[in-house]
């Protein structure tokens, strides 16, 4: 800590220099967790250093993905727990680059916040930290911004960014896609980070009982349910790339199955769910129920119990449902590609 950097102009201002490096030194043994080979530099230099290994690949090709937590960050208020949105900022990124097939490399944060108190951005890094462990990425850099009169005293905002690397040749583009292929369901662990604005709407959850546990939710509350951290697809889905033809992921985030499955499909065909096999969770069908919400809206709007879904060739299915079950994914099948206008049926 740099004992001769303070101002008091500053700090009258409302920003606090020393609450900074405080803040700095409570999360480096966080960061240090997320270490791999490639990092090098340290914490609190002006840039992250990172070397590319590219033993294996022929033609590399990054891939990079930002995003930030959302209205999610309300519940983390009101719940004053702070030390799982962090792992939904890094599962945000890095699910949307894997869906390229790519494995991320590296991750950087932002936190803005109208107060720096140190152990609340630690707990936040935290977060972050373990998100980049179960993603396998070093957490190489960060920024925390003190911008009082900007954001409340207690309210912060948070995001990131990660950059992965692919083989060229081994893309995952969907130009492979054919009639008859299977699409794959990889269970969500609950709301994730989308569709925030309406539930918090539905609940009115600045009002709400959020620490009693609820049946219906499984003897959860209402508040630890929806701050359950978005799930980290990375792991399992390179073991997946290793033994099956992987033809598209899709990434089931805000706009729902209609939005993103389409995405991942080519024209000529359409992806044909069916949605009673869809495995629902309790918390969409309390929250569609409260909220008076149509059956397409939920699908237009959720995850609905599906975080990511993956078409594979029809011959793969069975080794793909095998390999992702044995990397932790109870997967299983939701639909099939069909030759159709419509990218989606449902």
């Amino acid at each position: 800590m740099n004992m001769k950097s303070k101002s008091d102009s500053y700090a009258a201002a409302g920003v606090d220099i020393t609450a900074g490096y405080k803040a700095v030194e409570l999360m480096k043994s966080h960061i240090a967790k997320t270490m791999t080979k490639g990092v090098c530099s340290d914490v609190g230099g002006f840039g992250g250093l990172f070397e590319l290994d590219l033993e294996g690949i022929t033609k590399p090709v990054l891939v990079s993905g930002t995003d930030g937590v959302g209205t999610k960050l309300k519940i983390a208020f009101l719940m004053d727990k702070h030390d799982t949105v962090g792992i939904d900022c890094v599962a945000m990124c890095v699910n949307d680059i894997i869906c390229c097939g790519a494995k991320p490399l590296f991750f950087l944060d932002y936190i803005a916040c109208g107060k720096n108190i140190p152990e609340r951005i630690a707990d936040i890094v935290k977060g972050v930290a373990e998100g980049c462990v179960q993603a396998g990425a070093a957490l190489i850099g960060g920024e925390t911004a003190e911008m009082p009169g900007f954001y409340p005293v207690d309210e912060y905002d948070l995001a990131g960014y990660s950059t992965g690397v692919v083989d060229k040749t081994k893309i995952i583009d969907n130009k492979k896609m054919e009639e008859g292929d299977v699409v794959i369901a990889l269970p969500s662990s609950g709301v994730h980070s989308n569709g925030f604005s309406l539930v918090r709407k539905v609940f009115d959850v600045e009002n709400a009982d959020l620490k009693t546990p609820i049946e219906a939710l499984g003897g959860k509350s209402l508040g630890e349910t929806l701050l359950t951290p978005t799930k980290i697809y990375v792991k399992p889905v390179l073991a997946l790339l290793e033994k099956a033809k992987v033809r598209a992921i899709s990434h089931i985030t805000g706009g729902g199955f209609y939005e993103n499955i389409p995405r991942s499909i080519p024209d000529g065909f359409g992806a044909k769910i069916d949605k009673n096999a869809v495995k629902v969770l309790p918390i969409f069908k309390l929250l569609q129920e409260k909220g008076g919400i149509s059956e397409h809206d939920m699908f237009n709007t959720f995850n609905m119990g599906v975080g990511m879904s993956i078409v594979v060739a029809k011959e793969d299915a069975d080794v793909a449902i095998e390999t992702l079950k044995a990397n932790g994914e109870d997967a299983y099948i939701i639909g099939e590609i069909v030759k159709s206008e419509e990218k989606i049926i449902m």
